[in-house]
Protein backbone atom coordinates (compact mmCIF):
# COMPACT_ATOMS: atom_id res chain seq x y z
CA UNK A 1 0.00 0.00 0.00
CA UNK A 2 1.49 3.41 -1.00
CA UNK A 3 1.99 6.04 1.77
CA UNK A 4 1.81 9.47 1.92
CA UNK A 5 3.61 11.83 4.11
CA UNK A 6 1.16 14.39 4.17
CA UNK A 7 -2.09 12.45 5.34
CA UNK A 8 -2.94 8.86 6.51
CA UNK A 9 -4.11 6.14 3.83
CA UNK A 10 -7.50 6.49 2.42
CA UNK A 11 -9.48 3.25 2.77
CA UNK A 12 -12.66 2.88 0.84
CA UNK A 13 -14.71 -0.08 2.95
CA UNK A 14 -18.37 -1.41 1.49
CA UNK A 15 -20.14 -3.03 3.92
CA UNK A 16 -18.35 -1.35 6.67
CA UNK A 17 -21.74 -0.40 8.40
CA UNK A 18 -22.56 -3.84 9.22
CA UNK A 19 -21.63 -6.36 12.28
CA UNK A 20 -17.70 -7.06 11.34
CA UNK A 21 -17.82 -3.60 9.70
CA UNK A 22 -17.81 -1.61 12.67
CA UNK A 23 -15.28 -3.57 14.49
CA UNK A 24 -13.12 -3.24 11.20
CA UNK A 25 -13.69 1.18 11.19
CA UNK A 26 -13.00 0.82 15.22
CA UNK A 27 -9.75 -1.47 14.26
CA UNK A 28 -8.15 0.98 11.42
CA UNK A 29 -8.91 4.15 13.47
CA UNK A 30 -7.26 2.35 16.31
CA UNK A 31 -3.99 2.72 13.30
CA UNK A 32 -4.76 5.76 12.40
CA UNK A 33 -6.00 5.82 8.73
CA UNK A 34 -8.82 7.83 7.15
CA UNK A 35 -11.52 5.91 5.78
CA UNK A 36 -14.55 6.59 3.03
CA UNK A 37 -17.49 3.88 4.21
CA UNK A 38 -19.46 3.20 1.33
CA UNK A 39 -22.89 1.83 1.69
CA UNK A 40 -26.55 2.28 0.64
CA UNK A 41 -27.70 4.17 3.20
CA UNK A 42 -25.02 6.52 5.03
CA UNK A 43 -27.69 7.52 7.70
CA UNK A 44 -27.80 3.76 9.44
CA UNK A 45 -24.07 4.20 9.22
CA UNK A 46 -23.74 7.11 11.44
CA UNK A 47 -22.84 5.15 14.78
CA UNK A 48 -19.58 4.62 12.65
CA UNK A 49 -18.49 8.00 13.40
CA UNK A 50 -17.84 7.89 17.64
CA UNK A 51 -15.12 5.61 16.71
CA UNK A 52 -12.61 7.90 15.27
CA UNK A 53 -11.17 11.23 15.37
CA UNK A 54 -13.22 14.33 14.13
CA UNK A 55 -13.46 13.66 9.79
CA UNK A 56 -11.45 10.50 9.78
CA UNK A 57 -14.43 8.40 8.96
CA UNK A 58 -16.57 9.54 5.85
CA UNK A 59 -19.82 8.01 4.98
CA UNK A 60 -20.60 7.86 1.57
CA UNK A 61 -23.97 6.96 -0.88
CA UNK A 62 -22.98 3.68 -2.62
CA UNK A 63 -23.96 0.38 -4.23
CA UNK A 64 -21.63 -2.16 -4.68
CA UNK A 65 -23.92 -3.75 -7.49
CA UNK A 66 -23.32 0.26 -9.15
CA UNK A 67 -20.12 -0.03 -11.32
CA UNK A 68 -20.12 3.93 -11.60
CA UNK A 69 -21.12 4.36 -7.38
CA UNK A 70 -17.78 1.97 -7.17
CA UNK A 71 -15.93 3.55 -8.93
CA UNK A 72 -16.92 7.06 -7.21
CA UNK A 73 -15.85 5.59 -4.00
CA UNK A 74 -12.73 3.48 -5.03
CA UNK A 75 -11.42 6.77 -6.27
CA UNK A 76 -8.20 8.27 -4.32
CA UNK A 77 -8.13 5.30 -2.01
CA UNK A 78 -4.83 3.43 -1.58
CA UNK A 79 -6.81 0.36 -0.25
CA UNK A 80 -9.98 -0.61 -0.78
CA UNK A 81 -12.04 -3.27 1.90
CA UNK A 82 -14.50 -5.50 1.01
CA UNK A 83 -16.87 -6.52 3.82
CA UNK A 84 -20.66 -7.18 1.80
CA UNK A 85 -22.05 -10.57 2.01
CA UNK A 86 -25.51 -12.32 2.33
CA UNK A 87 -26.45 -14.99 4.26
CA UNK A 88 -30.04 -14.89 2.89
CA UNK A 89 -31.27 -13.66 -0.61
CA UNK A 90 -33.55 -10.98 -1.10
CA UNK A 91 -35.03 -9.06 -4.22
CA UNK A 92 -31.93 -8.12 -5.82
CA UNK A 93 -29.65 -8.60 -2.84
CA UNK A 94 -28.76 -12.31 -4.28
CA UNK A 95 -25.61 -14.26 -3.44
CA UNK A 96 -24.44 -13.98 -7.45
CA UNK A 97 -24.93 -9.75 -7.43
CA UNK A 98 -23.34 -9.49 -4.34
CA UNK A 99 -20.45 -12.22 -3.36
CA UNK A 100 -19.65 -12.54 -7.32
CA UNK A 101 -20.39 -9.89 -9.25
CA UNK A 102 -20.23 -6.64 -6.96
CA UNK A 103 -17.02 -8.47 -5.76
CA UNK A 104 -15.20 -8.38 -9.34
CA UNK A 105 -16.59 -4.90 -9.71
CA UNK A 106 -14.95 -3.54 -7.22
CA UNK A 107 -12.14 -5.38 -7.49
CA UNK A 108 -11.51 -3.84 -10.96
CA UNK A 109 -12.42 -0.68 -9.52
CA UNK A 110 -9.74 -0.46 -6.99
CA UNK A 111 -7.38 -1.85 -9.51
CA UNK A 112 -7.99 0.93 -11.26
CA UNK A 113 -7.64 2.97 -8.58
CA UNK A 114 -4.00 1.88 -8.09
CA UNK A 115 -5.27 0.30 -4.33
CA UNK A 116 -4.77 -2.71 -2.44
CA UNK A 117 -7.65 -5.24 -2.17
CA UNK A 118 -9.25 -7.35 1.24
CA UNK A 119 -11.89 -9.61 0.61
CA UNK A 120 -13.91 -11.12 3.18
CA UNK A 121 -15.00 -14.57 2.10
CA UNK A 122 -16.25 -17.45 4.41
CA UNK A 123 -14.38 -20.64 5.20
CA UNK A 124 -16.51 -23.41 3.18
CA UNK A 125 -16.35 -20.88 -0.11
CA UNK A 126 -15.94 -23.58 -2.88
CA UNK A 127 -17.04 -22.86 -7.05
CA UNK A 128 -17.70 -26.92 -6.94
CA UNK A 129 -20.22 -26.62 -3.45
CA UNK A 130 -23.93 -27.75 -3.19
CA UNK A 131 -24.43 -23.65 -1.37
CA UNK A 132 -24.69 -21.10 -4.04
CA UNK A 133 -23.56 -19.18 -0.95
CA UNK A 134 -20.85 -21.17 -1.32
CA UNK A 135 -19.98 -21.07 -4.94
CA UNK A 136 -20.86 -17.22 -5.15
CA UNK A 137 -18.12 -16.86 -2.12
CA UNK A 138 -15.67 -18.74 -4.39
CA UNK A 139 -16.26 -17.21 -7.55
CA UNK A 140 -15.87 -14.27 -5.96
CA UNK A 141 -12.21 -14.75 -4.05
CA UNK A 142 -11.02 -15.33 -8.04
CA UNK A 143 -12.35 -12.26 -9.55
CA UNK A 144 -10.72 -9.98 -6.74
CA UNK A 145 -7.26 -12.34 -7.19
CA UNK A 146 -7.82 -12.15 -10.89
CA UNK A 147 -8.51 -8.08 -10.93
CA UNK A 148 -5.85 -7.61 -7.69
CA UNK A 149 -3.36 -10.66 -7.95
CA UNK A 150 -1.73 -9.08 -4.51
CA UNK A 151 -4.70 -8.94 -2.48
CA UNK A 152 -5.53 -10.69 0.38
CA UNK A 153 -8.24 -13.19 1.43
CA UNK A 154 -9.78 -13.81 4.81
CA UNK A 155 -12.36 -16.41 5.34
CA UNK A 156 -13.34 -16.73 8.96
CA UNK A 157 -16.11 -19.29 10.49
CA UNK A 158 -19.07 -17.93 11.96
CA UNK A 159 -18.45 -14.70 13.78
CA UNK A 160 -19.58 -14.37 17.70
CA UNK A 161 -20.13 -11.11 19.31
CA UNK A 162 -22.62 -9.29 20.79
CA UNK A 163 -24.26 -8.19 17.72
CA UNK A 164 -24.26 -11.39 16.07
CA UNK A 165 -26.51 -13.34 13.87
CA UNK A 166 -26.20 -16.77 15.88
CA UNK A 167 -25.76 -16.77 19.18
CA UNK A 168 -28.49 -14.17 19.46
CA UNK A 169 -30.94 -15.71 16.96
CA UNK A 170 -30.91 -18.83 18.82
CA UNK A 171 -30.73 -17.42 22.51
CA UNK A 172 -33.69 -15.34 21.53
CA UNK A 173 -36.10 -18.38 19.69
CA UNK A 174 -34.82 -20.18 23.47
CA UNK A 175 -37.26 -17.70 25.20
CA UNK A 176 -40.36 -18.96 22.79
CA UNK A 177 -39.99 -22.72 21.33
CA UNK A 178 -39.75 -25.62 23.22
CA UNK A 179 -37.29 -27.05 21.51
CA UNK A 180 -34.00 -26.24 19.14
CA UNK A 181 -33.66 -28.01 16.06
CA UNK A 182 -30.40 -30.28 15.53
CA UNK A 183 -30.17 -30.30 11.49
CA UNK A 184 -28.52 -33.81 10.76
CA UNK A 185 -28.40 -34.56 14.30
CA UNK A 186 -26.06 -31.60 15.10
CA UNK A 187 -22.80 -33.13 14.13
CA UNK A 188 -21.56 -30.43 11.90
CA UNK A 189 -18.50 -28.68 13.14
CA UNK A 190 -17.77 -24.88 13.47
CA UNK A 191 -15.12 -23.03 14.61
CA UNK A 192 -15.89 -20.08 16.03
CA UNK A 193 -14.23 -16.70 16.04
CA UNK A 194 -14.50 -13.56 17.61
CA UNK A 195 -15.36 -10.41 15.24
CA UNK A 196 -12.72 -8.38 17.05
CA UNK A 197 -10.18 -10.75 16.05
CA UNK A 198 -11.18 -10.91 12.30
CA UNK A 199 -11.53 -7.38 12.18
CA UNK A 200 -7.11 -6.92 13.74
CA UNK A 201 -6.57 -9.63 11.08
CA UNK A 202 -8.40 -6.91 8.37
CA UNK A 203 -6.26 -3.97 9.67
CA UNK A 204 -3.09 -6.15 9.31
CA UNK A 205 -3.88 -6.61 5.59
CA UNK A 206 -4.61 -3.17 5.36
CA UNK A 207 -0.75 -1.84 7.13
CA UNK A 208 0.62 -4.28 4.68
CA UNK A 209 1.19 -6.93 7.04
CA UNK A 210 -0.40 -10.30 5.40
CA UNK A 211 0.91 -11.92 2.33
CA UNK A 212 -0.37 -10.81 -0.88
CA UNK A 213 -2.45 -13.23 -2.86
CA UNK A 214 -2.66 -14.94 0.04
CA UNK A 215 -5.99 -16.73 1.33
CA UNK A 216 -5.81 -17.10 5.51
CA UNK A 217 -8.68 -19.19 7.53
CA UNK A 218 -9.94 -17.37 10.55
CA UNK A 219 -11.42 -19.60 13.07
CA UNK A 220 -11.46 -19.52 17.48
CA UNK A 221 -9.26 -21.71 19.29
CA UNK A 222 -12.09 -24.62 19.96
CA UNK A 223 -13.94 -26.73 17.39
CA UNK A 224 -17.69 -27.78 18.64
CA UNK A 225 -20.63 -29.71 16.89
CA UNK A 226 -23.86 -27.91 16.28
CA UNK A 227 -25.50 -29.71 18.96
CA UNK A 228 -22.62 -28.53 21.87
CA UNK A 229 -23.07 -24.51 20.47
CA UNK A 230 -27.03 -24.99 21.30
CA UNK A 231 -26.20 -26.37 24.50
CA UNK A 232 -23.83 -23.65 25.41
CA UNK A 233 -27.23 -21.84 24.55
CA UNK A 234 -29.14 -23.21 26.73
CA UNK A 235 -26.71 -23.16 29.83
CA UNK A 236 -26.23 -19.37 29.15
CA UNK A 237 -29.63 -18.34 28.73
CA UNK A 238 -30.59 -20.90 31.89
CA UNK A 239 -33.01 -22.02 29.37
CA UNK A 240 -34.54 -25.91 29.67
CA UNK A 241 -35.34 -26.99 26.01
CA UNK A 242 -35.51 -29.98 23.66
CA UNK A 243 -32.43 -30.77 21.63
CA UNK A 244 -34.83 -32.22 18.60
CA UNK A 245 -32.78 -34.11 15.99
CA UNK A 246 -34.05 -32.86 12.57
CA UNK A 247 -33.44 -35.01 9.72
CA UNK A 248 -31.68 -32.98 6.62
CA UNK A 249 -34.36 -34.59 4.64
CA UNK A 250 -37.05 -32.82 6.27
CA UNK A 251 -35.00 -29.69 7.34
CA UNK A 252 -34.80 -29.30 3.27
CA UNK A 253 -38.43 -29.24 2.85
CA UNK A 254 -39.09 -26.33 5.73
CA UNK A 255 -35.94 -24.74 3.92
CA UNK A 256 -37.88 -25.15 0.81
CA UNK A 257 -41.05 -23.10 1.94
CA UNK A 258 -38.89 -21.10 3.75
CA UNK A 259 -37.46 -19.69 -0.15
CA UNK A 260 -40.51 -18.42 -0.21
CA UNK A 261 -40.67 -16.35 3.08
CA UNK A 262 -39.67 -12.37 1.68
CA UNK A 263 -37.18 -9.88 3.80
CA UNK A 264 -35.12 -12.61 5.20
CA UNK A 265 -37.60 -13.23 7.36
CA UNK A 266 -36.94 -17.48 6.93
CA UNK A 267 -35.86 -19.34 10.02
CA UNK A 268 -34.01 -21.60 7.64
CA UNK A 269 -33.60 -21.84 3.72
CA UNK A 270 -32.55 -24.25 1.75
CA UNK A 271 -28.94 -23.04 0.48
CA UNK A 272 -28.42 -22.92 4.55
CA UNK A 273 -28.90 -26.92 4.65
CA UNK A 274 -27.03 -27.70 2.21
CA UNK A 275 -24.38 -25.54 4.10
CA UNK A 276 -24.38 -27.83 6.87
CA UNK A 277 -23.48 -30.63 4.72
CA UNK A 278 -19.57 -29.69 5.38
CA UNK A 279 -17.80 -28.68 8.48
CA UNK A 280 -16.76 -25.25 8.75
CA UNK A 281 -13.55 -25.62 10.19
CA UNK A 282 -9.91 -24.18 9.31
CA UNK A 283 -8.09 -26.70 7.23
CA UNK A 284 -5.19 -28.46 7.48
CA UNK A 285 -2.93 -27.21 5.01
CA UNK A 286 -4.25 -22.91 6.34
CA UNK A 287 -2.94 -24.43 9.57
CA UNK A 288 0.07 -26.06 8.12
CA UNK A 289 0.97 -23.02 6.59
CA UNK A 290 0.44 -20.23 9.11
CA UNK A 291 -2.50 -19.11 7.26
CA UNK A 292 -4.51 -18.73 11.04
CA UNK A 293 -4.82 -16.33 13.93
CA UNK A 294 -2.38 -18.55 15.51
CA UNK A 295 -0.11 -18.03 12.85
CA UNK A 296 -0.32 -14.22 12.72
CA UNK A 297 0.68 -14.32 16.67
CA UNK A 298 -2.91 -13.27 17.17
CA UNK A 299 -4.41 -15.24 20.40
CA UNK A 300 -8.25 -16.07 20.09
CA UNK A 301 -11.03 -15.31 22.28
CA UNK A 302 -12.50 -18.11 23.34
CA UNK A 303 -16.92 -18.82 22.81
CA UNK A 304 -16.74 -18.89 26.36
CA UNK A 305 -15.15 -15.82 27.38
CA UNK A 306 -17.70 -13.47 25.35
CA UNK A 307 -20.77 -15.39 24.60
CA UNK A 308 -21.70 -15.03 28.17
CA UNK A 309 -21.06 -11.04 28.44
CA UNK A 310 -24.50 -10.55 26.03
CA UNK A 311 -26.32 -14.07 25.69
CA UNK A 312 -27.54 -12.97 29.42
CA UNK A 313 -30.27 -10.68 27.90
CA UNK A 314 -32.17 -13.94 27.29
CA UNK A 315 -32.31 -15.16 30.16
CA UNK A 316 -35.83 -15.18 31.79
CA UNK A 317 -35.49 -12.47 33.78
CA UNK A 318 -32.44 -11.10 32.28
CA UNK A 319 -29.22 -9.66 33.84
CA UNK A 320 -30.57 -10.91 37.26
CA UNK A 321 -30.92 -14.59 36.89
CA UNK A 322 -28.44 -16.96 38.11
CA UNK A 323 -27.32 -18.98 35.73
CA UNK A 324 -26.21 -22.43 36.00
CA UNK A 325 -23.01 -22.76 37.57
CA UNK A 326 -23.47 -20.03 40.13
CA UNK A 327 -23.25 -20.20 43.71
Amino acid sequence: MTRYPSAPPLVTIFGGSGFLGRHVVQALARRGFRMRVACRNPNRAQHLQPLGNVGQIQTIKANIRDENAIARACEGADHVVNLVGVLVETGKQTFEALQNEGAADLARAAAKAGAGMTFVSAIGADEDSASEYARAKAKGEQAVLDAVPDAVILRPSIMFGPEDDFFNRFGDMARFTPALPLIGGGDTRFQPVYVADVAEVVARSVAGELQGGAIYELGGPEVFTFKELMQIVLDQTDRKRVLMPLPKSIASIIGGVGDFIPFGLAPLTSDQVRQLNNDNVVSDEARKDGRTLEGLGIQPHTVRAIVPSYIWRYRPEGEFTRSRGEG
